[in-house]
């Protein structure tokens, strides 16, 4: 066996043999720490119709997450629990619905939402509230009748008691070319 001299470092030798190992061991560590970070991290865009909430704080990431869902899935459990109890929706035809209203109308029979894309996003964050908002494209059944959306959207959220909710929320059609 010979050994090869590599560096010189504060006076000590470093030779290939005695270099590989902790080569290997901190290739170990580095790859360790990337499997455990996959693992760990949220997935992003895990499913269609979801907003890219990367970099927000991790709990209204979740909410917002969780929101997306339930509007896309009509879920009224998920809205009764992430529209707080004095939310308000200036709608698309022009008028405001409260939160019993809002979720009275996403869950008519023969409503469907079928796709949902969000684009430009706008995320604007402070330490008890949120605006998220961008635009929507989105196709599904309106009371049994085929719809297809282009919409721009801003959602108000607030921390209350620990707990995100969406207070208000806009949304009106875009115009072509927007």
């Amino acid at each position: 066996m010979t050994w090869q001299v590599i560096a010189h470092k504060d006076g000590a030798e470093n030779t290939r043999s005695n270099l590989e190992p902790r080569s290997l061991e901190h290739k170990m560590r580095v790859a360790s720490w990337i499997i455990i970070g996959a693992l760990v991290m949220p997935p992003v865009h895990a499913e269609q119709g979801v907003g890219d909430y990367q970099g927000l704080p991790a709990d209204l990431a979740a909410a917002a997450t969780a929101y997306d869902i339930a509007q896309m899935k009509s879920d009224r459990a998920g809205l009764e629990r992430l529209l707080a109890d004095d939310y308000l929706l200036a709608n698309l035809n022009g008028k405001n619905q409260n939160k019993a209203e809002s979720i009275a109308d996403a869950v008519v029979p023969g409503n469907k939402t079928t796709y949902v894309a969000i684009s430009q996003q706008v995320r604007k964050t402070w330490p008890d509230g949120a605006v998220l908002g961008g635009m929507v494209d989105a196709k599904g059944m309106d009371r049994g009748k085929p719809y297809t959306l282009r919409a721009r959207f801003v959602d108000v959220w607030a921390r209350r008691d620990g707990k995100w909710q969406v207070i208000f929320t806009q949304i009106h059609r875009a115009s072509p070319g927007e």
